[in-house]
This record gives C-alpha cells, sequence and structure tokens, in this order.
C-alpha cells in the first residue's frame, strides 16, 4: 500500500452559512492523503497505472468552487467524487480548513477532517 499526499491546496471560495460569506469569499486549505496500491506503476512507470494527483487536484478545485454552508459536506462531495472516479485509491484523509473564520477571535483556521475507505 502506498500514500499520495497534497499538502497546503490553496482555494478562495464562498463556503459558510453567513450571509457575507457567499459574498465575499474567503481563503481556504485542502490536505488531501490517498492511499492504494502503487506497486505496479513503481514497475511500468506509467501514468495509467497508478493514482494521478492532477485528477485528485482537480477534484478538490472543482468541488470547493460549489458554494456550500458547512465545509462537512464539502469534505464529504470531494471523498465521494475520489472513490468514483479513482478505483485505485482504497483509503482517503480530507482536510477542508477556513482560514481567518469569521468567529469573532483570534483563530487562525478552523479545519473539518474526513476520511473513507474501500
Amino acid at each position: 500500500m502506498g500514500k499520495i499526499t497534497l499538502k497546503n491546496i490553496k482555494v478562495f471560495s464562498y463556503h459558510g452559512c453567513l450571509d457575507e460569506e457567499g459574498k465575499i469569499g474567503s481563503d481556504y486549505r485542502v490536505d488531501l492523503m490517498v492511499k492504494g496500491d502503487l506497486s505496479k506503476s513503481a514497475q511500468t512507470d506509467s501514468l495509467g497505472d497508478t493514482i494521478d494527483y492532477v485528477h485528485l487536484n482537480k477534484i478538490v478545485k472543482e468541488e470547493m468552487a460549489i458554494r456550500t454552508k458547512l465545509l462537512e459536506t464539502v469534505a464529504e462531495r470531494i471523498l465521494k467524487r475520489i472513490f468514483t472516479e479513482i478505483e485505485l485509491v482504497k483509503k482517503a484523509r480530507v482536510d477542508v480548513s477556513k482560514i481567518n473564520p469569521p468567529i469573532g477571535g483570534n483563530v487562525g483556521m478552523v479545519t473539518v477532517s474526513s476520511t473513507k475507505s474501500r
């Protein structure tokens, strides 16, 4: 079993329960880890035999572009697409973080983490 990690995917999006969040948006950070059998690609040196991290990044960016109220919802959508579109993925974890959330305090980020396995 191998692991591929995408760290600190930076996205500007419009998630949140407040109307203002839907209008002005904010910065987000997404971290993604997937596990799967990478032994074949290690032998063949072929992109078709591995988990393509360009595809993973595309899924994250597309799902983050769809406005939701809750980070839990966007995290679930990201995982669902990964398991639907990339058969080699056996386990995945996504962390979706809102940078400088508007919660009335000095908080650097709020993170929601979600994990799925096949």
